[in-house]
């Protein structure tokens, strides 16, 4: 069976950024299954996945543009150290959900000024190079349940 839409897919896979140094990686762990064609993974590598099959064993380097997208500096601002009421310390690294144009957003804390917070709601990896070593470790059928709800359910999927 190949990977194609509608597909659930299980992989193992280690993510290094330009300098190897590892990011992310499913070893030791459950491989990652997801519902192929719908989005729920980066583009890049969820093209680079079209029509493999179990076994299969890859690297693939991936663009900004096909992962988290470019850094935009826009989404960088200070906000006024009182907007964080309940939060008694505010450290860099910290992360919010913050109410945006588009919806709830994740920021991340990037340096406290004084009375003032700078945020970054870009993604963590957003303008990384990324690179995946990919092994192939499952392919089957979407059940109807999993199409109509538009991800996996079950073992390495999401529980209701």
């Amino acid at each position: 069976m190949q990977i194609e839409s509608n597909k659930v897919v299980s992989i193992h896979y280690k993510l290094t950024n330009d300098d190897g140094d590892i990011l992310d990686s499913s070893e030791g762990q459950e491989p990652l299954t997801y519902l192929h064609g719908l989005g729920n993974i980066i583009p890049g590598l969820e093209n680079a996945l079209n029509d493999r099959i179990v076994g299969d064993k890859f690297t693939v380097t991936i663009a900004p543009a096909e992962g988290y997208g470019e850094r935009d500096n826009e989404m960088v601002q200070s906000v006024p150290k009182n907007s964080f009421q309940g939060v008694d310390e505010i450290l860099p690294g910290m992360q919010f959900q913050a109410q945006s144009p588009d919806g709830m957003q994740l920021v991340t804390v990037i340096d406290v000024d004084g009375d003032e917070v700078i945020l970054d709601g870009n993604h963590p990896m957003a303008g990384i190079t990324l690179t995946f070593d990919v092994e192939v470790t499952e392919i089957r059928d979407a059940t109807t349940e999993e199409l109509e709800h538009g991800h996996v359910h079950g073992p390495g999927g999401h529980h209701h």
